[in-house]
Order: structure tokens, then sequence, then C-alpha cells
């Protein structure tokens, strides 16, 4: 006979505790606390199923490898394919596109079985989201509208697809539990039954998770860290470009990115990021210019965008867009010290082009050129380009890979580049028809551009 038990969960970190508490001694959170009622059950299957313990180089390794998927900027964040046998976990704000993505996935997906199971929208629904996606058809995809675990890895087994789509994994419950769904020990308990059926069948899983109002996801901490890989697929919702980032991947970097473009028909891959990010204009315009910047292991131009105007009020304004706050203050002190601009007396806006976000320090000398150029009103002309980190001292600083940045700058037709000189060898200085200039201090920049 089933055990029934009552234990108080932590909505923030997923405690467990057999009483109530005010603050949770894990994540220090108070008031987090909410009971749960948990049935313990018998588990299904005896010791029969164990396996012995293997030596390291008894286990063969050949058989790994990765099921190459027809979305190539997925493949590339995810490090090549998805891995068999491996959990992705994709997350994002409502109507970013997570449930279009996957279903184009599978929709693109030839020869290659596919269960789709949706808790949140009928078969109906579902069809009507496959039908403006023209030109994608798939005749192996099986669409499972169901919320129970039980009932989904029964039909899994039976079906034995190539790979499970699961939209969402807080839709989901288990009868081993009496709590709701979306819980945290729904969500964990229906998670760990996933991750046992993907281990045992060497079938890949893809799980769309909810957010919370913080960006992070929702339920539990331990769900992150029980799959093998949590991507993250953020954008704004009134910008056409969405980018998918990993923050966790155990089959390869986190470093890397994913941009498409939503549009009528879903989304597209945008192979050549640096195209869009730039935008297209008249002529030269002061106060914008073009930074060299890496993401993961992809070079991208992006278009730096900065105003300075008198200050109308006492305290001049300081706003940021895509840039931290903090290296953006740190940049202006430099350039009113080291360079005699006087910036405390100006509103400073800067904003990157395309809705992105980046860190790359790369960014900093693009940034005061930018500042700079429209403090004066002296246009950078359009084919100029930058990559370098500017110290405290108003040195031009090395940043890495730097002959990857100067090779996508020549292949777009860029005629200049300014990098520090720490960062380049004599030798390459020229790249096609890109001129690429070096030098040690930011005044030297400034007196080389505007005189």
């Amino acid at each position: 006979m089933a055990k029934t038990k009552t234990l108080f969960f932590c909505q923030n970190c997923g405690h467990e505790s057999p009483k109530w508490m005010g603050r949770c001694p894990a994540c220090q959170q108070w008031n987090t606390f909410v009971e749960e009622v948990v049935v313990k059950s018998p588990r299904q299957g005896g010791s029969a199923d164990l396996t012995k313990p293997l030596l390291l180089q008894e286990i063969d390794s050949a058989g790994q490898y990765r099921i190459i998927t027809p979305d190539e900027e997925l493949n590339r964040v995810l490090g090549g394919g998805i891995v068999p046998g491996s959990m992705v976990l994709i997350g994002g704000e409502p109507g970013i596109g997570k449930s279009t993505l996957l279903l184009q996935l599978a929709l693109r997906f030839n020869g290659v079985k596919i269960l789709y199971v949706s808790g949140e929208e009928s078969g109906r629904q579902i069809k009507m989201r496959a039908e403006r996606l023209p030109g994608k058809t798939s005749a192996n995809i099986h669409v499972f509208t169901e919320t129970q675990t039980q009932s989904v890895l029964k039909v899994s087994r039976e079906l034995a697809p190539a790979l499970v789509i699961i939209d969402s994994i807080q839709t989901l419950y288990s009868d081993l539990l009496d709590s709701a769904p979306g819980s945290i020990a729904q969500v964990r308990q229906c998670t760990a039954e996933l991750m046992r059926f993907a281990k045992e069948t060497a079938t890949p899983v893809l799980l769309i998770g909810h957010i919370t109002k913080d960006g992070s996801l929702a339920g539990p901490k331990v769900l992150e860290h029980m799959v093998d890989t949590v991507l993250q697929f953020e954008g704004d919702q009134h910008l056409a470009y969405r980018i998918l980032r990993t923050t966790k991947n155990r089959f390869g970097s986190t470093a890397e990115l994913g941009i498409y473009e939503m549009r009528s028909t879903g989304l597209r891959e945008v192979s050549n990021p640096s195209e869009i990010l730039i935008s297209q204009k008249d002529g030269p315009v002061s106060g914008t210019t073009i930074a060299a910047t890496l993401e993961g292991n992809r070079p991208l131009l992006i278009e730096v965008q900065s105003l300075v105007s008198p200050a109308s009020y006492g305290t001049p304004q300081r706003s940021s867009t895509g840039v931290d706050h903090k290296r953006l203050n740190m940049l202006l002190a430099v350039l009113e010290k080291r360079c005699g601009y006087r910036m405390g007396q100006h509103d400073v806006f800067v904003n990157l082009a395309g809705g992105l976000k980046m860190e790359d320090p790369a960014l900093d000398l693009s940034l005061c050129v930018s500042l700079v150029s429209s403090l004066e009103e002296l246009p950078v002309p359009e084919k100029y380009c930058f990559a370098a980190e500017i110290g405290l001292g108003g040195e031009l600083r090395a940043v890495n890979r730097i002959e990857q940045r100067i090779a996508e700058a020549a292949r777009l037709g860029f005629e200049k580049m300014y990098v520090s000189r720490f960062s380049l060898r004599p030798e390459s200085l020229t790249e096609g028809t890109l001129q690429v200039k070096s030098f040690g201090k930011l005044t030297e920049v400034f007196r080389d551009l505007f005189g």
C-alpha cells in the first residue's frame, strides 16, 4: 500500500523540509515554502535491470555520434548536433517562439520518426501552426496530447521514436505524486523519469521550459543540473530577431550563439548576422561606428550608436542598451581624464543595433570613438571598424582571436580597421583590401581619425 507523506518544498530552489520554515536555509529566501503531498510508491521493476560496473578501458566510445539536425544554427549551439540519450532544455519568455522552433525542427527532419508531446495545445492547434510553415512537410511526426508522464513513456517505448519533444515540462505530472502539475516536486519527478527513459533507450529528449518574471527557468534549480544542455531563447517581441544561447552544455561549448529572424512563415536561420546588424544609411552619421566582436567562435560586426547632447538638468543622464552600464561609466571617465573631453556635462545614450547584448571588451574602442564622434559632430566613415579594449590609462589593449575579426571585416568589404598594436604582428597589417592600423593610445586613434 502506498505511503502518504507531507513535505514542504521551497518554490525558489526546491529545498525539501519536513516542516514549514520562514526562511529557506539553502537560498536564504523568505516565505517560499509550500506544503505538498508526496506518495511513495514502489518502483516498477527490480534489480534485474541493474548494470555491472565496467572499467574505463572496457567502455566502447566508437558508437557515439551526433544527430545532425536540418537547423544549422541549432547544430552550432549544441556543439555539432544532438547527442543520443541527451536531454536538452529550452527556456524563454511566452510567445518568443520556443514551440515554433521545435515544431519547425521536427517538420524539416526527413525519414526520422519524431514524437511531439504537447500538454498546452490540442492536436488541431499544432496542425494549424504547422500549416503556416510552407514547404516544410514530414510524414513521420506523431502528435500526442497528454500530460501524464507514465502515458508518455509508454507511448514512447511502443513507438520507439528517434527524437521526443515535450511541450512543456511544467504541464506534465506523475502518478507517483499527489501535488499539482508545475510544482517543484512534479517538475523534478517528471524530469527524472524522462531522463531515465532517455539514458536507457539512447533517445534524445527536447524539453520546453517556462521562465519566471526575473528571466530564470521556472521550477527547482535541480532541473538545470539534471539535464545535459540548457538553451535560452531570447529576444524582444517587438523586434524580428531571436537569439539562442547556451548556458550549460555537457557536450560542447557554452559560448556559441544562434541567430534567427521571426517571420510570418516561421523562423529563418541567419547565417551571416553581420549584415543584418549593420543598418543601412544614406550617408555617414555622427555617433555611429562598427565594432568587430566575437560571440563564441563566431565573429560579428555590430553597429554601435551613441548620442551625446548637453544636459538639460543638473544631473546628466546615462542610458545604455546592450552595453554594461558600469563599463560605459568607466569609458566616459577615461575620455574625460585621459583625453580631455567634457563628458560630465552631457547626457549620454548608447545602443547596440539589432537588440543584442554584448560583453566583449573589444567593444571599448568602437564605443569611445562613437561617443567622441557624437560629441564633436564628426562622422566616422562607414567602411571603418574597430576592435580593442581600453585600459584606465587610455591605452589600447589586445583582444583575443584578432585574426578572425580581421578576416570577417575584410570579407564584408571594410577599408580600415583600428586595433591595438599589442595584438597584431607586423606581417599581418593587411588582409586583402583591408588596411589594419594599430595604435597604443586612445588619443592616437582620435588624432588619426579626426585630426
